[in-house]
């Protein structure tokens, strides 16, 4: 089964909300929300890859220093193997803006679960939530 490395980010403001982005429609899992972030390019770092994936979706910037791990989770999907390690945010540059087309939120930890959200991500919520 073929392994996919994507990198994901809970971007926290200072009310300690979370930013969630709703996959697009014409996207595999659409309509569905995730904590922003996107595939590790060969060669790159996860947190590269964030940092590249913020600047692209969101028009923000961070840096390497402003990411926290946090948690991973690993999933078997029918066609593929999803790891992808979770890193917290609290500093970056500009205002998420959504650049592809994606619907965005900043939600409460303790609400993060009334969003449907694809099933590698949902065991996040509870860490992220016990952690906030």
């Amino acid at each position: 089964m073929k392994m996919i490395l994507v990198s994901a980010v809970a971007l926290i403001d200072v009310d300690g909300r979370v930013l969630l982005a709703q996959r697009p429609a014409g996207k595999a899992m659409a309509g569905l929300w995730e904590f922003p972030g996107g595939k590790v390019e060969p060669g790159e770092t996860p947190e590269a890859a964030l940092i590249r994936e913020l600047r692209e979706e969101l028009g923000i910037d961070t840096w390497a220093s402003c990411l926290a791990p946090l948690t991973f989770a690993s999933h078997s999907y029918d066609d593929f193997h999803l790891l992808m390690p979770l890193f917290a945010c609290r500093k970056w540059e500009g205002r998420p803006q959504p650049k592809e087309n994606q619907a965005l939120k900043w939600v409460r930890a303790r609400d993060l679960a009334h969003y449907p959200m694809p099933a590698a991500d949902v065991p996040l919520i509870p860490i992220l939530r016990d952690w906030l």
